[in-house]
């Protein structure tokens, strides 16, 4: 089998290329960085390494590079007659592939190639759907046609934390042990592809918002009451017991939202979250309160990690949901001069008040539950 991987960088070999090679495929890596994808065709193979204490270590074999800038009609012939293809790009990038996939499909067109799924693994929801929409707007009526019935566009939902860093070998990668790639099985065309290690859903909406109200809401969670301690790092702020005891809080709230609204089982969702804080947890990842707390005016907007899980557990069991609140009232003090968001919010606070801040960042009424929860909770913690 023979898989199309558009991005060589650190998340497209430790994470998607390792995977597809674990599950048998011939991976093909396209990508514009030339050095890259030199060292791929000259070495032929890579490591990916655990952040643990083992530091485990698989190896990668069976690669081949291609540079899509130098030899684009390359990229177009591989499309052609592949088993699968992928991405891990970054979401910015979906459109500058998109007439070079397109290409493929119609020369796997004009050789009677049948079915093909293409899976776009970023971080954003909806981002197979985003590159089908780029894609047909480089193909003619009768191409999307044949494209409608015989290529599939599966959204998924990917999870790996691979950390910034600098190893001896160009090709190695160090990443995280935990990871989860979740794909919506009914858009699949033909045959599900062979990926063990992938997770096939009907309702990957619930998988993104339980990603969403989990990993997202614990992280923020951590690093705003780390910043209220001075903490510096993620690991630091969830060793102590008590910071550790409040985030279990926070995302036991979400849990019991994301329970009662997609029923995921009760005791797995549990297992889910100590996977979760033992993330967090993890020495070998370096992660800096401050970076994890930017953007304060996007984590505390109406349909994010933070308000957006509050206000259905209001709605739901008619409760304040405590811990959520306190987070809340903890990222209306996060301030980071390197942040501009943090800067708007606290001039925001000073000129108006925190609880009419509040009200403005999040888009709620004056006379919601939450407001005065909140600004009562800031007013204790300030």
């Amino acid at each position: 089998m023979k898989a199309i991987h558009f991005g060589a960088g650190n998340i497209g070999r430790g994470f998607i290329g390792l995977l597809l090679h674990q599950s048998k495929y011939e991976v093909h890596f396209v990508d514009v960085n030339e050095k890259v994808i030199d060292e791929i065709n000259q070495e032929g193979t890579y490591n990916v390494f655990l952040a643990n204490d083992a530091k485990d270590q698989f190896t990668v074999t069976n690669i081949k590079g291609i540079n899509s800038k130098a030899n684009p009609e390359k990229a177009v012939e591989e499309i052609a007659s592949a088993d699968l293809v992928t991405t891990a790009i970054g979401p910015n990038i979906l459109k500058f592939i998109a007439p070079l996939i397109a290409d493929g499909l119609k020369a796997r067109k004009a050789k009677n190639g049948q079915f093909l799924n293409i899976i776009a693994c970023e971080n954003m929801i909806g981002g197979s759907t985003e590159l089908k929409k780029f894609v047909f707007e480089h193909l003619n009526d009768e191409e999307k046609t044949w494209a409608e019935e015989y290529i599939g566009f599966p959204d998924s939902a990917v999870d790996r934390i691979v950390p910034n860093q600098s190893n001896e070998k160009l090709l190695d990668v160090l990443v995280e042990p935990f990871f989860e790639w979740v794909i919506d099985e009914t858009e699949i065309k033909g045959d599900k592809p062979e990926i063990p290690e992938a997770h096939f859903v009907e309702n990957l909406t619930a998988y993104i918002e339980r990603k969403l109200f989990t990993v997202n809401t614990g992280h923020a969670t951590t690093a705003y009451l780390g910043n209220i301690k001075d903490y510096k790092t993620i690991s630091e702020t969830i060793a102590h017991k008590a910071v550790e005891e409040k985030v279990l809080q926070v995302l036991g709230e979400t849990g019991k939202v994301l329970v009662e609204k997609y029923k995921f089982d009760k005791e797995e969702h549990q297992k889910y979250i100590q996977k979760i804080i033992g993330r967090f947890s993890n020495p070998h990842i370096v992660d800096d309160v401050k970076r994890v707390g930017r953007s304060p005016l996007r984590k505390l907007s109406r349909n994010d990690r933070l308000v957006a899980p509050a206000m259905e557990y209001v709605e739901l069991f008619k409760g304040i949901p405590a811990g959520l609140v306190e987070v809340m009232a903890s990222a209306m003090l996060f301030f980071s001069s390197e942040d501009q968001e943090s800067v708007e919010l606290k001039e925001l606070i000073q000129s108006k008040g925190a609880e009419q801040a509040f009200i403005e960042v999040s888009g709620l009424s004056a006379d919601n539950k939450l407001v005065s929860a909140v600004a009562a909770a800031y007013k204790e913690i300030q």
